[in-house]
């Protein structure tokens, strides 16, 4: 009876002597992978909203942010983890917090250059270029976001944000209510004054990938935006669309306002008010301006 028993018992010690080995093969395998791993997430810290957006959406969400909770008010989305550091103002960043944190890179724009010799002696910096006069917009955000995919080894998630930021307002295009009207897009510094948005700026770069019309006529700067009095909008065969936030008491003040009550009656239609979208962003607050203003002109009283 006892040899009845032999098979099973050598089949069953060589699946556990299998089993064995099959373990300590994924020990070894994690051993050797892991440092391979956390050597492809560097550290980023960074003062600038469009490189923390932009790092965010490849995965790779930075350590420290300037200002985040005022990134959250004028960016919107992508959302930062709350275990993101706050480094205080972006023109002024705490740089003990930043020392004591020991970021494996900084990443900046043209706008902190002015900081650079302070924050390269805390870890190395490099500088990201966007919205250069001249140039195509949409171009330079592609190019962006190859850049910073390449800074932190993630190349691959570098071309699938270009492409599906590309197929998603693509596919937003097609969506669109027929024969909408020249856009007018806004957004108030205060009850009298607005930004208006034209060539040069990633909201014109939305516009016309969405086949939309932008009805400002004037000259913009590097950024793709003039500053003017409200008066100047007035007399454009165009709806407004006007982009969040309003400063404080801006939006009662204009619900007094005759000359903006105007404005809002010579609107071809009622104005669109859209949620917060970083005007000097990139892919990330190009597919946001494209989803919010895509929503805003198919609610039924947008029509």
């Amino acid at each position: 009876m006892l040899l009845s028993f032999g098979p099973v018992l050598r089949s069953t010690a060589y699946r556990r002597a299998t089993l064995r080995g099959l373990a300590v093969s994924l020990l070894l395998g994690c051993l050797i992978v892991a440092p391979t791993a956390l050597a492809a997430s560097p550290r980023i810290a960074t003062l600038d909203w469009t490189l923390a957006e932009t790092l965010q959406a490849l995965g790779t969400p930075p350590m420290a942010v300037a200002q985040v909770d005022a990134y959250h008010d004028w960016v919107g989305e992508p959302h930062l983890p709350d275990t993101v550091a706050d480094l205080g103002l972006r023109t002024q960043p705490n740089l003990e917090l930043l020392a004591d944190l020991d970021p494996d890179q900084i990443l900046i724009s043209p706008m902190f250059a002015n900081l650079r010799p302070r924050l390269s002696r805390i870890a190395p910096v490099k500088n990201f270029t966007l919205y250069t006069p001249g140039r195509d917009t949409w171009q330079e955000m592609r190019e962006l976001t190859r850049s910073v995919a390449d800074q932190v080894d993630r190349s691959q998630a570098g071309e699938r944000l270009i492409a599906s930021t590309e197929t998603r307002i693509a596919e937003l295009r097609d969506r669109l209510p027929e024969q909408v009207p020249p856009l007018l897009v806004i957004q108030f510094m205060d009850a009298r004054h607005v930004r208006v948005f034209g060539d040069n700026g990633l909201y014109q770069a939305v516009l016309e990938r969405l086949g939309l019309d932008n009805a400002w006529p004037g000259e913009t700067n590097a950024w793709g935006f003039s500053l003017v009095g409200i008066e100047a909008l007035a007399n454009l065969d165009a709806r407004l669309v006007v982009v969040e936030p309003y400063p404080a008491g801006v939006r009662e003040t204009l619900d007094r306002s005759g000359l903006w009550q105007g404005l809002v009656q010579e609107s071809r239609g009622k104005p669109l008010v859209l949620p917060p979208v970083w005007s000097f962003g990139a892919l990330p607050s190009a597919q946001r301006f494209a989803e919010q203003l895509t929503a805003a002109l198919e609610a039924p009283h947008a029509r």
